[in-house]
C-alpha cells in the first residue's frame, strides 16, 4: 500500500513539474534537475596521452547550394570537420551533425578525444556547420533551423556529406543508430527536426535550450505554431519513431515568464516536449538547469560528455545503460 501511493505521489509531482514553467523537482530516472552551482565535467580538457584528431575547415559558398542560394544575397557558410585519429579508412563511420558548429568544434573536440579513446564512444566523425547567418524570422539561419520541414537533412544528405566524403576520403554509417544531430536553441530545434522527418536517417538527438516555439519562418500552413507543434500536435498524435533524444532547458531560459499565447516561452515549450516523449515512451532524457540561462556554458561543460555517453550507450565498442 505504501508503495503504490509513493508511485501515485511521484506522478503528480512529475505531472506538477511538467505543467510549470519552472519546475524545481523532476522526480524520476529520466527527468533530473542540476545545479544551481556547476563544475566543468574532466573530459572536457584533453587528457595526457590521448590522440588528437584532426579538425580540417572549409567554407561552402551559396552560389553553389541549390537547397540554400541565399535570402538576402549570396552568403559563405563555415564547416569543420572532426576525423578521430582511430578512424579506420574507408571504413563508414558513425558521426554527429552539429549546428552552429563554430560554438561547438572547440569544445566538443577534446571531449570526443578523450571518450574514443576509452572506447567509451565510437570513431566517430564531427561535422560542425555554421548556419547561413543572422537569427529568428527572415534570416538564413531561421529558414535552415527553425522550418519546420525536411529541406535541412535534404541539404546535409545532398551538399554537405557528399563534399566531406569525397574532400576527405570519409565514408559514413546508413545506420540511423549511427547518425545524430545536435545544437542549441534553434540549432536543437533543427536537429530535432531531422530525425522526426527522417528517423531512417537520423537516430539520436542532442539539445540544449531547444526552440520548440513559434518561430517558423515564412509561414507553413502545415505547422501553423511552427516547432511548437511538436509537442502540441505532432508527437501526441502520431505514432512513436525511433529517436533518442537528450534534451535540456534553463531555469532563465528565454522569455520563461511569457503565457502561453506567446507560444515562445522556452521553458514551458521543453517541459512539454518531455511530458510528450514520455507519454509516447520515447527514449529520453531532460535536464532541467537551475541559476542558468539559454544555451548556458557552464551547463555545458559539466553535461556535455555525459550526454554523449548517453545518447551513444549501447552502440558497436560502446557500453550498455549504465
Amino acid at each position: 500500500m505504501k508503495l503504490s501511493l509513493y508511485y501515485i505521489l511521484a506522478s503528480v509531482c512529475l505531472s506538477t513539474a511538467l505543467a510549470d514553467p519552472k519546475p524545481t523537482v523532476v522526480p524520476t530516472e529520466r527527468e533530473s534537475t542540476i545545479g544551481p552551482d556547476y563544475t566543468p565535467a574532466l573530459e572536457m580538457t584533453r587528457q595526457p596521452n590521448v590522440p588528437e584528431g584532426q579538425v580540417h575547415e572549409f567554407v561552402m559558398k551559396s552560389t553553389d547550394s541549390k537547397i540554400y542560394p541565399g535570402l538576402k544575397g549570396p552568403y559563405e557558410r563555415k564547416v569543420w570537420v572532426y576525423v578521430p585519429k582511430q578512424y579506420q579508412s574507408g571504413k563508414p563511420a558513425p558521426f554527429m551533425i552539429v549546428q552552429d558548429g563554430g560554438g561547438y568544434v572547440k569544445r566538443m573536440a577534446p571531449v570526443l578525444d578523450n571518450l574514443i579513446q576509452q572506447k567509451k564512444l565510437p570513431a566517430m566523425i564531427g561535422i560542425f556547420l555554421n548556419s547561413g547567418g543572422g537569427d529568428g524570422k527572415g534570416s538564413e539561419r531561421g529558414l535552415e533551423y527553425d522550418a519546420v520541414s525536411e529541406n535541412y537533412t535534404k541539404f546535409i544528405e545532398t551538399e554537405v556529406l557528399p563534399k566531406v566524403a569525397a574532400d576527405y576520403k570519409l565514408a559514413f554509417t546508413k545506420d540511423p543508430a549511427g547518425r545524430a544531430s545536435m545544437g542549441g536553441s534553434s540549432g536543437a530545434a533543427c536537429a530535432f527536426t531531422m530525425a522526426w522527418f527522417h528517423p531512417e536517417l537520423y537516430g539520436k538527438v542532442l539539445s540544449y535550450s531547444g526552440t520548440y516555439v513559434a518561430q517558423e519562418s515564412p509561414d507553413n500552413p502545415a505547422s501553423p505554431h511552427g516547432a511548437w507543434e511538436y509537442h502540441e500536435n505532432f508527437i501526441p498524435k502520431s505514432p512513436a519513431k525511433p529517436i533518442r533524444i537528450w534534451m535540456h532547458v534553463s531555469e532563465n531560459d528565454n522569455r520563461s515568464k511569457d503565457p502561453e499565447s506567446t507560444y515562445h516561452n522556452w521553458v514551458m515549450a521543453n517541459n512539454r516536449m518531455a511530458a510528450a516523449l514520455k507519454a509516447k515512451h520515447y527514449d529520453y532524457r531532460y535536464v532541467f538547469s537551475k541559476n542558468s540561462g539559454h544555451v548556458d556554458g557552464k551547463v555545458i561543460a559539466q553535461t556535455l560528455p555525459e550526454a554523449l555517453l548517453w545518447l551513444w550507450r549501447g552502440y558497436p565498442s560502446t557500453p550498455p545503460l549504465r
